[in-house]
């Protein structure tokens, strides 16, 4: 792993299942992850996803790429664009520093609205056993 490599996209629908499931799984009871008609009546056109869910799919990104033995030391992600039902988030990311086993990723999610997702991932490359 080098400094500017890219990591191939990973194409995730956002599907109504995907964001209730994410908000349970991570306890996250507020309406405006799984209650459409209370999400709308605070002035949401949908239901969107909790920050939670992205940070694991955030992982889940980096984990898939680099496999079984990387293990995540930092996630730092900033939210931007909401992401609803029926849209698709693209994650992305680039090398941005290599010190020995350990490198840092900038990833960043898009929607079809923007940026749902900005930050770094910082992850420890396990030796082969």
């Amino acid at each position: 792993m080098n400094v500017g490599d890219a990591l191939p996209p990973l194409e995730i629908p956002v599907t109504r299942t995907l964001i209730v499931a994410g908000a349970i799984a991570s306890r996250d009871y507020q309406d405006v992850h799984h209650d459409a008609e209370l999400a709308r009546a605070k002035g949401s056109p949908d239901v969107f996803m909790n920050i939670l869910t992205t940070n694991g799919l955030v992982g889940r990104y980096i984990t898939d790429h680099l496999g079984p033995r990387a293990v995540l030391r930092k996630v730092a992600i900033r939210l931007g664009a909401p992401n609803y039902p029926g849209d698709t988030m693209t994650l992305t990311g680039k090398v941005t520093a290599v010190d020995g086993d350990t490198a840092q990723i900038r990833v960043v999610g898009a929607n079809s609205i923007g940026h749902h997702v900005t930050g770094t991932v910082t992850v420890t490359l396990g030796a082969a056993a």
